[in-house]
């Protein structure tokens, strides 16, 4: 009987989570159909514009000896695809941390993963000038990990435990701290115009090194996040009835967090502190799709890598010649999403 009911419920579950697939489908190939349009823009629009021929001529029959084709190859092309995989893996993240933690307000940005990635970057820099990009992906994979597990412990010590708002400001005062702490480690030993890259965030310096260490985390990252995809949805029930329903939900937490660590941790040591897009692309995305996280993760891959191009492109184009922080960009659509959320759920409390 008990088996019965659970197929039930599971049965119940997936039937209203996938109640758009149709929908969902539109999404999923029409986001693509935007970016692959968003990323030639991208490589059309910057200091230098270059026609839509000139593209296709470095693609097909590359001159050294032209600027506007290593312009293309060199330039803009990487830093389009990295815009993309990092759009992407972050907007993975919080979903995934959303459907973990049942808390809307989570993400990577913060539940204090990119601040504890910067955190140790800063370090890696004193204590290994000169690392490789491979060295610095793998202290920022670290400081991932104790970002967020400081947060969770702060915001653990409550006789009522973990709230949706007392994670939210556990984040906040933890990513202050290690902003703070970066900040004064970068001053007192000299290191402040390295470690000033990766508080504004950006992918204006993305060379091609960048993409192939970026492209096999993500890829990683995706078909793991896939694999966990109905195991989170269950999740959404609850820990009492996912276990229920047969789920080990101590094993599906786990290997969520490694999956947040690794997608965060690569992305932050390639483009910095980019906030927001791991809050607001999933809440678009249930919005659009449902509750299903089968469908929740690919068209937030999706969605996501479509706004980090898109803020990229913008970046350039507020004020030419001069490239404004994509961060900055970002930061105007998610500070309001997020205080509109903090209210929204604060009068829940």
């Amino acid at each position: 009987m008990a088996n019965s009911a659970s197929g039930k419920l599971r049965s119940k579950l997936f039937s209203k989570s996938s109640s758009r697939p149709i929908f969902a489908t539109f999404i999923l190939f029409g986001g693509i159909g935007l970016l692959i349009l968003s990323i030639g823009i991208s490589i059309l629009y910057g200091a230098v514009d270059i026609r839509y021929h000139t593209i296709w001529q470095s693609l097909t029959n590359f001159d050294p000896a032209s600027t506007s084709h290593q312009i293309i190859r060199g330039l803009r092309i990487p830093r389009a695809l990295a815009a993309a995989l990092i759009g992407a893996a972050l907007a993975i993240s919080g979903a995934l941390m959303q459907g973990m933690t049942r808390n809307p307000l989570a993400s990577p940005s913060i539940m204090g993963v990119t601040a504890g990635a910067t955190f140790m970057m800063a370090i890696a820099l004193v204590v290994m000038p000169g690392a490789s990009n491979f060295v610095m992906m793998l202290w920022a994979f670290a400081g991932a990990g104790l970002g967020v597990g400081i947060v969770f412990g702060v915001g653990s010590i409550s006789k009522t435990g973990l709230t949706t708002v007392k994670l939210a400001l556990a984040g906040t005062a933890i990513t202050a701290i290690l902003t703070s702490l970066s900040s004064a480690i970068a001053i007192h030993f000299n290191v402040a115009k390295d470690i000033s890259f990766w508080y504004a965030g950006g992918v204006s310096s993305v060379q091609w090194i960048h993409v192939q260490l970026l492209a096999p985390v993500a890829l990683i990252g995706l078909i793991m996040a896939f694999f966990l995809a109905k195991s989170i949805t269950v999740l959404n029930l609850g820990d009492d009835v996912a276990k229920g329903l047969g789920q080990q939900t101590l094993l599906i937490k786990a290997l969520g967090i490694i999956v947040v660590l690794l997608l965060t941790g690569a992305a932050v040591s390639v483009a910095g502190t980019i906030g927001f897009i791991g809050l607001v692309i999933p809440h678009i995305t249930r919005f659009l799709v449902g509750v299903d996280y089968r469908w929740i993760i690919p068209c937030s891959a999706v969605l996501g890598a479509l706004l980090l191009v898109i803020a990229d492109t913008a970046s350039r184009m507020i004020n030419p010649p001069f490239e404004t922080p994509v961060g900055t960009v970002t930061a105007l659509i998610g500070v309001p999403f997020f205080l509109y959320l903090a209210r929204r759920e604060g009068g829940k409390m």
